[in-house]
């Protein structure tokens, strides 16, 4: 357990036994006043995105730029033409719907037990879910804007166009995404610390954490126990109060939401949708 650890009563324990990972997982849940969850490109890929490190992930793919290369600034200032046939064809999935992951989250916001969901996945399934506190590190699809004017276009638009989308002033549209040689948003990663420093119980789900500046959030996490959700082994696995190698929705879809009675401190989080914001390795990641 670590420094200061205010949930009472209960021992650590690391494990991938499902039945009694669960069981550890509820109980420190119901315990938990200021849950944040830190979620990665597993919790979407169980509505059907694909990721970009699986063996059937985008990088493994061929094409006739390497994604890392397509999903950079400089490419997409250089070829935006090659950069939108990629994005729509690979990126955007816009038929995707919320999994029970997603849902269950939500619910524990709605109960107050969760100050904020940290994700790096790009694809707004946490607010269709229903959540509201949602900290976008990587961006969002949903967002797009006009390099010149900054008007705002929905990421239906950006479907529905062919070659570059420009928007009415001429202006090249550009998502509201990270791309490699962009730099995190200050404030949305000031928020993501700020509430894992406050948090009594962090869980971690669908993410490996190798990828930083984002997977460097965990470090400031160590006033209750670390929970790690993921089908394969992290980083961090050797740190973590409670493993479970298994499915994010899966898992969450065990858990029975129990309401804050005190009304304490979940309640206050910081309510913000977050902004756009970008980091140096692309999105969803």
């Amino acid at each position: 357990m670590k420094e200061n650890q205010p949930l009472s009563g209960l021992d650590s324990a690391v494990t991938s036994d499902g039945a009694v990972a669960v069981a550890r997982l509820r109980q420190y849940i119901d315990q938990s006043e200021r849950l944040v969850f830190f979620g990665g490109a597993g919790v979407s890929t169980e509505s059907g995105i694909p990721d970009f490190r699986s063996p059937d992930g985008l990088y493994r793919q061929k094409y006739a730029y390497p994604p890392e290369e397509i999903l950079s600034r400089s490419f997409f200032n250089r070829r935006p033409e090659l950069f939108f046939d990629f994005y729509r064809d690979k990126i955007l999935h816009l038929d995707a719907k919320p999994n029970a992951a997603h849902e269950k989250l939500a619910e524990l916001e709605k109960a107050g037990r969760l100050t904020a969901v940290i994700t790096q996945n790009i694809d707004g399934l946490h607010q269709a879910a229903g959540a509201q506190n949602v900290l976008e590190l990587h961006g969002s699809v949903q967002r797009n804007y006009c390099v010149s004017c900054h008007r705002f276009y929905d990421a239906a638009a950006i479907a529905a166009s062919a070659g570059v989308p420009r928007c009415a002033c001429g202006g090249i549209i550009k998502p509201d995404v990270v791309l490699y040689e962009e730099a995190l948003d200050d404030e949305t990663m000031w928020q993501a610390q700020k509430h894992i420093q406050a948090a009594d119980l962090l869980i971690v789900g669908g993410t490996s954490l190798s990828v930083y500046p984002a997977a460097g959030l965990i470090r400031f996490f160590n006033r209750g126990p670390l929970v790690l959700i993921n089908k394969s082994e992290t980083a961090y696995d050797q740190k973590a109060d409670l493993l479970i190698n298994d499915g994010i929705a899966k898992v969450l879809s065990q858990i029975e939401v129990k309401p804050l009675i005190s009304g304490g401190a979940a309640a206050a989080g910081v309510r913000q949708a977050g902004a756009g914001q970008a980091a140096d390795d692309p999105p969803g990641k």
